[in-house]
């Protein structure tokens, strides 16, 4: 297949049709300043911020799924690094940025299915840097990872 308009719609599985599904309402959610990047729009990412936890809310679909069935690692990664980076970005002066420096994952269980929440909140606060602990649950609560990244502050272009 060259183009999308070679894309054959009738041939497509049902998992297949709601990740292109997915996708376009991303797009559009793009195109609407509904979410700031293509990645949290792809993932039909969500957050939520209480002036002390950024929560990221994110399905589990087939689109995030690893050759196993189980939600990816870099996705999960994805996901957390999302919510950290979007707390940071959300405390920082307006002139500033927040980027990822560094990032340390530990995977505690596999995500399968329902939804996911990333949660991230401030460990350290300095004017050039800052530390965030990040962790996702499943539907269920389950903790099925926990990260903490550090993040540069940046003259904003």
């Amino acid at each position: 297949m060259n183009t999308l308009n070679e894309l054959h719609i009738d041939q497509l599985n049902e998992d297949e049709k709601r990740i292109i599904e997915q996708v376009l309402k991303g797009f559009e959610a793009k195109r609407q300043g509904i979410s700031t990047s293509y990645v949290s729009a792809m993932y039909a990412m969500e957050h939520q911020f209480n002036g002390e936890v950024l929560t990221i809310t994110m399905p589990v679909s087939p689109i995030v799924h690893n050759s196993l069935g189980i939600m990816h690692g870099g996705i999960t990664a994805t996901a957390i690094d999302t919510a950290m980076g979007t707390l940071a970005n959300k405390i920082t002066p307006p002139t500033k940025a927040a980027v990822t420096s560094q990032l340390n994952l530990h995977y505690t269980a596999p995500i399968q299915e329902g939804t996911i929440q990333a949660f991230a909140k401030v460990i350290h606060h300095g004017s050039k840097s800052m530390v965030i602990e990040g962790w996702v649950e499943t539907a269920e609560g389950k903790r099925a990872a926990h990260a903490s990244g550090s993040f540069f502050i940046i003259d904003r272009k």
